[in-house]
């Protein structure tokens, strides 16, 4: 055998080599990447749909629910204190609001409109809202420190929100200052519909929202409209979250009646000079319901049809999960991220 064949053996020999330590390094790569971002359900099977989630830090979460249900844990989710409110056994709590281990608001939705507090980790609550009017339906709070605002459906096509400055020991009905479109609503869906933008140059918070039915906008300002799925009852937004540090919004939705289509679900919007409405390149991977950053960079947006993942700032996602949730949240202060569904369930992402 002449050198020249010699040398090219050596060389296939190298590049079989290099292919098969690629090929390794990129399974090792996936796996580990895989694992990185993965689900693991902590409890289920109670008797409730949970659609309120609150995380206060790396320990302790609040959950809330139908059947005048609460979930509280302070081991991070290792264990789980079980309460039926007394009196409210029949209330569907769609949202909680938790500002340490002993103390959160829950929103009952429905006529009358209630939202109750404890000081005590939910032993005894208080009363601090009430509403009787025909047509109340609440769907989501927001808080940041003392200053909270809860929000509801239109009456007479007007939104309702009421605003706390006392970390929801008193509370002020308004109406939002533009009228919503006929069969034009919220969704009650993961108690995120609505959020808190802190306003640097005017020193105030302003309240971020997004709308469903027949047509689908955010609403700041003024009414935004959302290429999102919009037109049927069904249909539209159903969750905001905003990364204050680069003036990013991004909006989820699409129809829960539909809950595998991708088309129309995802909305990332841009809070310069001039506000930039655009859609991702890969969409989540069905209807979802409620979105969260994590960081500058990553989110996490969930469904009845599964879990999705975005590393590049939404515009595109990846499927971690066919699980079922309805909401998810990220510690205030921590990096923990939770999520919550029907029958009871829990769960925490690893990353």
């Amino acid at each position: 055998m002449d050198k020249q064949n010699l040398l090219i053996r050596a060389i296939r020999v190298i590049r079989a080599f290099e292919i098969h330590v690629l090929l390794v390094f990129l399974f090792l790569f996936i796996a580990f990447y895989s694992r990185a971002q993965t689900i693991q359900v902590l409890t289920s099977g109670a008797n409730t749909s949970l659609r309120g989630l609150s995380v206060v830090n790396n320990s302790v979460l609040w959950a809330s629910g139908s059947n005048g249900t609460v979930a509280r844990s302070t081991d991070g989710g290792k264990t789980f204190n079980w309460i039926t409110v007394k009196g409210y056994e029949q209330r569907d709590f769609r949202d909680v609001e938790a500002f340490d281990s002993n103390t959160a608001i829950i929103m009952a939705i429905a006529e009358p409109a209630i939202i109750l507090k404890t000081l005590d980790g939910g032993k005894t609550w208080k009363k601090v809202f009430e509403d009787s009017t025909k047509g109340m339906f609440l769907d989501a709070m927001d808080f940041a420190g003392d200053y909270g605002v809860v929000v509801g459906d239109p009456i007479d096509k007007k939104a309702f929100i009421a605003v706390t400055e006392d970390s929801g020991n008193h509370w002020h009905s308004s109406s939002l200052p533009y009228a919503l479109d006929s069969n034009e609503a919220f969704f009650a869906s993961s108690g995120t519909n609505v959020k808190l933008n802190f306003d640097s140059f005017e020193r105030i918070y302003n309240h971020v929202a997004v709308s469903g039915g027949s047509q689908s906008n955010l609403l700041i300002d003024k009414k935004y409209k959302l290429p999102l799925l919009q037109g049927k009852e069904t249909q539209g937004a159903n969750s905001v979250t905003i990364n204050p540090k680069n003036k990013r919004i991004v909006v989820v939705g699409g129809d829960f009646k539909n809950d595998k289509e991708s088309a129309g679900n995802c909305v990332l919007v841009s809070l310069n000079k001039k506000i930039k409405i655009e859609v991702p390149q890969t969409p989540p991977h069905g209807y979802r319901s409620c979105v969260e950053f994590i960081n500058d960079k990553q989110l996490i947006t969930c469904g009845t049809s599964g879990v999705d993942i975005s590393n590049d700032g939404g515009m595109n996602w990846t499927l971690i999960s066919p699980e079922s949730f309805h909401v998810c949240q990220k510690a205030k202060e921590g990096n923990a991220v939770f999520l919550a569904g029907k029958n009871g369930r829990i769960a925490k992402l690893y990353f």
